[in-house]
């Protein structure tokens, strides 16, 4: 998997707001605040399509896309190139947060995560 670029995110975000068999036409007026021209959405969808993201289903006069990649694993993957490329490593993630000052509620709710994630055991 690749990193996409921030217009073809948004792109995938409409679909995955929208789910398999999308129509062209809503992802237009859900894009339309972007102010692409149809053409440019095509561009985007296609491009899509040939990294494997999209699947295009002919119905008709019209194509129907479905998103090949769900969010949750986009974010896992976008997440950690991310924290591999800027911090190295979660530990240098959170100790850049905490130098800006991160507040208690921010804490607890880390400590909350991380006692979730290692079951709940004690160290």
């Amino acid at each position: 998997m690749k990193r996409l670029p921030d217009t073809e995110l948004e792109v995938m975000k409409a679909l995955w707001a929208f789910g398999p068999d999308t129509p062209r036409s809503v992802l237009e007026d859900k894009l339309a605040p972007f102010g692409w021209a149809a053409n440019t959405i095509n561009t985007y969808l296609a491009r899509l399509a040939e990294k494997g993201f999209v699947a295009v289903r002919r119905e008709g006069k019209s194509n129907l896309y479905t998103p090949l990649v769900g969010r949750d694993e986009y974010q896992a993957f976008d997440s950690r190139a991310v924290l591999d490329r800027l911090y190295g490593s979660p530990r240098n993630f959170v100790a850049a947060l905490a130098r800006e000052g991160m507040g208690q509620d921010e804490l607890e709710e880390l400590q909350a995560l991380l006692d979730q994630l290692n079951g709940g055991r004690e160290k």
